[in-house]
């Protein structure tokens, strides 16, 4: 594989901001995340000094900082605006492929390299001379293309599951605010009586350092607030261990416990939470709950998901954010019947598992596409085996149709039996073929009733199970695609109908025969 300077492929580009009249776009580091950018309006006048570079259609960014992977390609909609100088802009010449340099730049392989030019005590970041003595691997133009393809259908795989991931997340956020409301307005009523009186609540702590023999084993995990990740029920496996002269020091909760951040840097951290499926002890910047008798940890858990910011209101207004343990236990929560909070945790519980094979399924695709990109930049892929992939024209602007409010009730007559094999709902098309007849079924049969897609998709799972009790058969997250693309087929023929229900003031769908 040949290396050229990076600047050699790729000349540094952009211009100094000049004086201008009104306002124009900024983009800041900052605000460029993986799921997109958030551009903010700015004068001249009131412009930060780092707003100081005008991009164009076609160059390339990425971030100064060390550690930070954060690429954008200019495109047109965004051509002009104004860029942070925490961002490097370059623009590939005619022998490097736009594509190939986004990919290289998204790679471990540059970050390693950008991270060993760069300087600085408080924020290491890499200067223009540090950028002078970066290079990129050469690959003639056309396999340069096949790898940015390559790489591309990977990076497509990971996006689609973390989509997915999404789709299920809001899903759990639909089902809650169906059955208790808004958990801050608590338009619905509920008893909201205050945190100590879900479960016994505790702060924890850190037993002593300079006493070695507390940290001599890993006898019990000792949780710290990056354990609580902010897209996972459960908190990660510590790093840190205590012995089990530690563990009688430190405070401990057992399974089912809601682990809350209350001590941060900043307010965003404050009240992201995760539950405990094991005993583990924790420190200090975490206060706990362990649910009494009437209170369900997995309600409990999507109660704090989804009443975050109200959380984050009780913190102190301090630079360091802090939540004590006497403030904590004094915000008042909703609190509804045991019973639904269970009925909820069942319909939570199939979401999680489903969820969970796609948090594997990614995982597997990252750990493939770091495969790959090292693979490629290090030359080391035949490339002969790869067909060069024919352009592809920009795709036409569609209406955006998933945005449309499928409410749900239950399906009020058994779902009809169509005496198939087994052998026929052995794939995935089979089933889906099968949940395509019973929404015909459903929408002849209620006329009257609005429909509701995760109550139909529960409903279609349970008819499974009792007609073929003796085989596993699961409706996966194809299931829940299958159901939107019918509906929307359904609204364009004809076949459902948009309805405003006036008392719950939302948009419902009705058989258009109704």
């Amino acid at each position: 594989m040949n290396f050229a300077p990076l600047l050699k492929a790729a000349p540094f580009s952009g211009a100094r901001v000049k004086p201008f009249q009104g306002v124009k776009k900024y983009l800041s580091t900052g605000d460029l995340q993986e799921d997109g950018i958030s551009l903010v309006d700015i004068s001249f006048d009131s412009k930060p000094s780092r707003a100081d570079i005008v991009v164009s259609t076609g160059d390339v960014l990425f971030a100064r900082m060390k550690g930070t992977k954060k690429v954008l390609r200019i495109s047109p909609d965004l051509d002009g605006i104004i860029v942070s100088t925490g961002f490097a802009v370059v623009r590939p010449n005619e022998n490097c492929s736009a594509d190939y340099l986004v990919s290289y730049l998204r790679s471990e392989y540059f970050e390693r390299e950008k991270a060993r030019l760069c300087s600085g005590a408080i924020q290491p970041a890499i200067t223009n001379e540090g950028i002078q003595d970066l290079s990129i691997p050469c690959p003639v133009i056309n396999d340069q293309i096949r790898i940015a393809h390559l790489l591309g259908k990977v990076e497509g795989l990971i996006a689609q599951r973390k989509q997915h991931l999404q789709q299920l997340d809001d899903l759990l956020k639909s089902v809650f605010l169906e059955m208790f409301g808004d958990p801050v307005r608590n338009e619905k009523g509920w008893d909201k009586p205050p945190l100590h009186a879900f479960g016994k609540i505790s702060t924890g702590n850190t037993p002593p350092r300079n006493d070695p023999t507390n940290y001599a084993s890993a006898h019990i995990e000792w949780i710290k607030t990056d354990n609580i990740a902010a897209d996972a029920v459960f908190v990660t496996k510590a790093a840190e261990h205590l012995s089990e002269a530690g563990a009688k020091r430190a405070r401990t909760v057992e399974a089912g416990a809601l682990l809350v951040a209350c001590i941060a840097g900043s307010v965003e951290s404050i009240g992201r939470a995760a539950l405990t499926d094991r005993k583990v002890a924790f420190n200090q910047q975490i206060n706990a709950i362990q649910p009494g008798p009437e209170v369900d940890s997995t309600f409990l858990y999507a109660l704090f998901k989804l009443g975050r910011s109200y959380i984050q209101s009780h913190a102190s207004k301090g630079m360091k954010k802090i939540l004590t343990k006497g403030d904590f236990e004094q915000i008042r929560m909703i609190r509804p019947p045991f019973d639904l909070q269970r009925e909820f945790a069942a319909v939570a519980g199939q979401i999680d598992t489903l969820a969970g094979r796609y948090r594997e399924s990614l995982t597997d695709h990252e750990i493939l596409y770091a495969a790959l990109s090292q693979s490629a930049f290090n030359g080391d892929l035949d490339l002969s085996r790869i067909p060069l992939p024919a352009a592809i024209p920009e795709p036409v602007p569609m209406e955006d149709s998933t945005n449309v409010a499928v409410e749900l009730e239950v399906p009020a007559f058994p779902l009809p039996d169509p005496k198939l094999p087994i052998e026929a709902l052995s794939n995935e098309a089979g089933r889906l073929q099968l949940l395509t007849t019973w929404l015909e079924a459903w929408n002849a049969a209620h006329p009257a009733h609005a429909f509701v897609l995760p109550d139909f998709l529960d409903a279609a799972q349970t008819r499974l199970a009792e007609l073929y009790p003796e085989d596993d058969l699961e409706l996966g997250m194809a299931a829940y695609e299958q159901i939107k693309n019918w509906v929307f087929a359904a609204l364009d023929s004809g076949a459902l109908a948009q309805d405003y229900d006036e008392e719950a003031k939302r948009i419902t769908l009705k058989a258009a025969h109704a």
